[in-house]
């Protein structure tokens, strides 16, 4: 009998996690989420966002892990670093490195994240720093570029009413998403 290999996928929306989600399973792993963003603020997207993923996941009979909602997590590793290029990231890394921390404590096999189906984030650095976590932790980490589904996953997430965001998730991409549509 073959072993089936278990991925634990760091969950950023719901959106974000259809493609993915079905492109894993479609590869015969098993897959469970981690929904940890301690980058999402106010409170009350990251409330939304959260409900939508357990809705999603209800719906879809995934299993997600929900570790407490800790946002000055991110506010200590970013202090001082907010206007500059590396608090995305300080941010990626972070979520990642409690992805890979959380897969070798419960033995997955590997780890990824639903960050690589977005064209907003830098998907080379998100792979060095996968890569990078996985030689420290001893996890591997499942890289592929998916963003091919983002906007079928997009599109199909609003035709469900699923909840769908307007910037990635900090206090900062607000602000300068705000400050974008203030200029238009």
């Amino acid at each position: 009998m073959n072993k089936v290999s278990k991925v634990l996928l760091h969950t950023c929306c719901a959106p974000c996690l259809i493609y993915p989600l079905e492109q894993l399973k479609e590869k015969g792993f098993r897959v469970t989420g981690l929904f940890y963003n301690p980058n999402i603020h106010p409170f009350s997207e990251y409330k939304n966002r959260k409900e939508a993923v357990e809705d999603f996941s209800k719906a879809g009979n995934i299993e997600i892990i929900y570790p407490e909602y800790k946002p000055e997590e991110f506010f200590q590793a970013v202090n001082s670093k907010e206007a500059s290029l590396d608090r995305c990231n300080i941010c990626w890394s972070q979520r990642l490195e409690k992805t890979a921390s959380l897969a070798k404590e419960k033995g997955f096999d590997f780890f990824s994240t639903t960050l690589l189906v977005s064209p907003y984030q830098d998907q080379e650095l998100l792979k060095k720093i996968g890569t990078d976590i996985s030689q420290e932790t001893q996890v591997s980490f499942y890289y592929e570029d998916f963003r091919v589904g983002f906007k079928k996953a997009h599109d199909e997430a609003k035709a469900k009413g699923i909840y769908c965001q307007r910037y990635c998730g900090c206090i900062y991409s607000e602000l300068e998403r705000c400050k974008k549509s203030a200029k238009h």
